[in-house]
């Protein structure tokens, strides 16, 4: 408590360091009265009815930073920037020119990368947004909306996905952590005086209940649980040792020092959740459009058919675990280049012990990563159907929430903590 003290203290102490909290609160403050603004005609009965009975609108709600939940101008979130990163993530894959671009061409080719992202961003909003609409209009929770009214709602929640990406790229260039992360943590923790308030008037007032207390009891050992393995995952490193050849200049002998690359087992952070989110969404979108708007009785009765497997509990946390262990591996893979370490490693003249350099060294390097890897692919995915498997047993919805917002708290906390200590070793060089 005290050095968590010592460092809010000198963090309001570094001029440069408290311009950039302040500025990222008030974009925070900007995103949430930005949540609070609902688009015309919404029956807010029946769209907590909804948000109550179908568990991945309540999942998608918290990443979208509670914008769903009252279907403000940002509903969406940031969900279409992520998914259009994913697709140019998995362009990389196939094409040798993006590759170059994203691993070889520095900073200046990055920025070009980034910004084809946020162009599909664009058409992938209008998508969603179409999709939503055409959803929630089906479940009576919109009324009788005529094609410019309609037109009007899909421009103004595309321009709020539009505006949350601008905002969440300025939180990351101008202040501290993770921009994108951040506006989720933000809406996750607007939530929680809600949940508190209705687990009190739910279990404890104004009559306590005392059947719920064993249930209670069991979430927060979970949650604690949950919370140390996080932390542990998060902050486990596999070190593989290197050491630096000896070089003689003159008559100085410089290098024959001995080091370690820190391979974490965790390299994709909480990134590969939101992907698996951002995945399960589209079929569910595409399906209910197909089963509204086409007369084909074999598409109508194949898309209604998917919807209620999409919808089955057990079908979501199956797909839902392999596609967060699949994406693991492809984050990993994507971000984490084992043939550049090597050749870094050979430049500098370091090698690792009992290995050669050159190709050699990247093989190793990717074998021990894989392995680490598997170990942070299957905490990841077991964590993320952890909360189903907890609702199973108490038949809570709020519990399959709280599992999975808890799991992002915690990992953006540790990356802004992290960013932090960082800023401040700076002001001490």
């Amino acid at each position: 408590m005290q050095d968590f003290l010592t460092k809010t203290k000198l963090v309001f102490q570094d001029k440069l360091l408290r311009k950039k909290v302040i500025f990222m609160l008030l974009l925070l403050v900007i995103f949430r009265l930005l949540a609070s603004i609902p688009i015309p005609g919404v029956d807010a009965i029946r769209l907590h009815a909804l948000l109550a009975s179908q568990q991945f609108l309540g999942l998608l709600d918290v990443f979208s930073g509670g914008g769903l939940g009252n279907l403000s101008i940002v509903m969406l979130g940031v969900g279409p920037y992520i998914t259009g990163s994913i697709i140019m993530q998995l362009a990389t894959m196939m094409s040798p020119k993006l590759k170059a671009l994203y691993h070889e061409e520095g900073e200046a080719g990055r920025l070009r990368f980034a910004q084809y992202s946020r162009i599909i961003t664009i058409p992938l909003a209008l998508l969603q947004s179409f999709g939503f609409l055409l959803l929630l209009e089906k479940q009576g929770i919109l009324g009788d909306i005529t094609f410019f009214g309609r037109i009007v709602n899909i421009t103004v929640i595309t321009g709020g996905s539009v505006l949350l990406m601008w905002l969440g790229e300025l939180m990351t260039e101008f202040g501290v952590g993770n921009g994108l992360s951040m506006i989720i943590f933000a809406g996750i923790v607007s939530r929680i005086p809600t949940e508190i308030s209705q687990f009190i008037y739910k279990y404890i007032y104004p009559s306590f209940d005392p059947s719920v207390l064993p249930t209670t009891i069991g979430f927060i050992i979970v949650a604690f649980v949950v919370v140390f393995g996080v932390v542990l995952v998060t902050e486990a490193e596999r070190p593989i040792p290197v050491t630096y050849a000896k070089r003689v200049r003159g008559n100085k002998v410089y290098g024959g020092v001995s080091t370690y690359l820190p391979l974490r087992v965790n390299q994709a952070g909480v990134i590969p959740i939101i992907f698996a989110l951002s995945i399960l969404l589209f079929p569910q979108l595409i399906f209910t459009f197909l089963s509204s708007n086409v007369s084909i009785s074999f598409v109508k009765d194949f898309s209604s058919f998917m919807l209620g497997l999409l919808a089955n509990g057990w079908f979501h946390s199956v797909s839902y675990f392999l596609l967060v262990f699949l994406f693991t591996y492809f984050y990993t893979a994507v971000t984490f280049d084992p043939d550049s370490i090597a050749t870094n490693l050979q430049k500098s003249g370091a090698f690792i012990p009992g290995v050669r350099p050159g190709q050699a060294t990247s093989n190793y390097i990717s074998k021990v990563l894989t392995r680490i890897t598997l170990v942070g692919a299957l905490f990841l995915g077991f964590i993320a159907v952890l909360p189903f498997i907890v609702q199973g047993f108490t038949q809570d919805q709020s519990l399959a929430i709280g599992g999975t917002a808890l799991l992002i708290v915690v990992s953006v906390v540790l990356d802004l903590v992290k960013k932090v200590d960082a800023q401040l070793s700076m002001r001490e060089y």
